[in-house]
């Protein structure tokens, strides 16, 4: 196939939208397809500084890179496959909407929060405007290949597309994740620096309102309260996430003598192996998600998984993780957080034989987000894509 991805340029700091479009590259010239990555340039926006840099960076991507492309467009074979590497450039596939092509989907948590559907997340107005703009833009793309049913679920009814296609494949794992034996883990958290201790809660998370530190926390500190009541002792919890803001810190200063919490950034892939290698229990209980990687990366580890009981994380959980309720805007974050601390202290408190058994099990379900076999299905979905172009319908310019 002669493939053009589409992914959102380098100035905008977007490690994993260039990590996914990269890895997608990759992958499809090993299996001998020609590929090409478009995306736009700092034109204007090298040229300026400041604030002002971000609305320079708006008309590189908005205004200069769609005159460009349609030249080249105009140029590409006929049987050319354009693929988006996210739903986000919404904005360009008007340039290809005659011709075949696929958008990746991966959440649409923004587009939800600029339409008021997340009470957590309220949006600017020129968010609210920005977000309209790309959704006018993906309204006109027809196949979908979303990472969860939620996000297909979602893009139907947030982004009000009209899809001829729109297919569900879980990504794939970007590192072969799997259970470290003890004496690994340990070496190599102390060759990043880390202490190795005996046992620890572990949070992976990026900070953001949807990975809901602040449950993290009050679960946490609920958790202290009851061990140090019960005179049990108490696991440190570790955080790999940004340092905590004041709201944060101030319920950690809060917390009995006995609770630790540590915030780590920046681990390469190896530690963070180790850390779900070692970890009692990971606690994830995310608010939305479009996928929910740690789930699946700790499942991989032979780590026990507490998560929130909402697609997508059951999704990816499926029966192997702990769930917990959605904690809603506005309801009392105590009464979720004792029960937060059942679920917990239920996963600790089991027979190391229930524990090893469990492990296996989601080592084995992780299995399913296997890298190849997602990027077999992308290719299976993007030849029948193809296929269904008619020959007229694909010499037809871009509109």
């Amino acid at each position: 196939m002669n493939l053009v991805l589409f992914t959102h340029p380098n100035f905008l700091g977007s490690q994993s939208h260039q990590h996914f479009a990269r890895m997608l590259v990759r992958a499809y010239q090993r299996q001998g397809h020609t590929v090409e990555l478009r995306q736009p340039e700092a034109v204007l926006r090298q040229h300026i500084h400041g604030r002002a840099a971000k609305w320079a960076g708006y008309v590189d991507q908005y205004i200069v890179f769609p005159w460009r492309m349609r030249r080249r467009i105009a140029a590409d074979p006929a049987h050319t496959l354009y693929v988006f590497c996210d739903q986000a450039l919404g904005p360009w596939m008007p340039l290809v909407a005659r011709r075949p092509h696929v958008v990746h989907c991966h959440d649409l948590l923004a587009l939800r929060s600029a339409l008021g559907d997340v009470p957590e997340n309220p949006t600017s107005w020129t968010g609210r405007i920005y977000q309209r703009y790309i959704r006018a833009g993906f309204r006109h793309a027809r196949h979908f290949i979303s990472v969860s049913q939620k996000s297909r679920a979602d893009l139907q009814l947030f982004g009000g597309v009209q899809p001829l296609t729109s297919e569900v494949v879980y990504n794939g794992l970007n590192h072969p994740y799997r259970r470290q034996s003890t004496d690994v883990a340990r070496a190599n958290l102390q060759r990043t620096g880390l202490p190795a201790p005996a046992g620890f809660l572990l949070h992976i998370g990026g900070g953001q309102w949807y990975k809901n530190p602040t449950g993290v926390l009050h679960l946490y500190a609920h958790y202290v309260a009851r061990r140090v009541a019960a005179g049990q002792p108490v696991l440190p919890l570790w955080m790999v996430s940004p340092s905590p803001s004041a709201s944060l810190q101030a319920v950690i200063d809060d917390l009995p003598q006995q609770g630790t919490v540590r915030f780590f950034q920046k681990l390469d892939t190896d530690a963070i192996e180790a850390l779900y290698s070692l970890a009692a229990a990971l606690i994830f209980p995310s608010l939305a998600e479009g996928f929910g990687w740690p789930i699946a990366e700790g499942l991989a580890c032979g780590c026990p998984v507490i998560t929130t009981g909402e697609a997508p994380m059951n999704e990816v959980g499926g029966p192997h993780a702990h769930y917990l309720p959605l904690l809603l805007a506005g309801e009392g974050i105590s009464a979720w957080a004792d029960h937060g601390v059942d679920v917990l202290c239920g996963v600790l408190d089991r027979p190391a034989a229930e524990r090893d058994a469990a492990a296996r099990a989601g080592v084995e379900w992780a299995r399913q987000f296997d890298p190849q076999r997602a990027i077999e299905s992308y290719l299976t979905i993007y030849q029948s894509v193809l296929s269904m172009a008619l020959p007229t319908d694909r010499a037809k310019a871009p509109t």
